[in-house]
């Protein structure tokens, strides 16, 4: 069973600037079934946030790492929760 779970991603690279949330939104509206959003850390980093099936979280956590993003990913590192609830949608913050 595709259980329900919270996935939460930390990006290191040059991934601010460039177009990355955009693209992280647009990408996990394409997979579907995805809530939750990207947002720009102070550091560098961006920060994504998705709750859905495992499945399809896994899928954008994948497309997270293999270079087929805007700008240069150095890194991911991800964690993985219950879902929390209450996001409408795949928003940019």
């Amino acid at each position: 069973m595709d259980e329900d779970v919270r996935m939460t991603a930390w990006v290191r690279g040059r991934v601010q600037g460039v177009g990355f949330r955009w693209f992280t939104r647009a990408n996990a509206l394409r997979i579907g079934e995805l809530v939750g959003f990207a947002v720009n850390l102070g550091d560098g980093r961006v920060q994504v946030v998705a709750e859905g099936p495992r499945g399809r979280c896994e899928e954008l956590l994948d497309w997270l790492r293999t270079g087929d993003t805007p700008g240069a990913v150095d890194g991911v590192t991800e964690i993985w929760d219950t879902p929390r609830g209450g996001y409408d949608g795949f928003a940019i913050r």
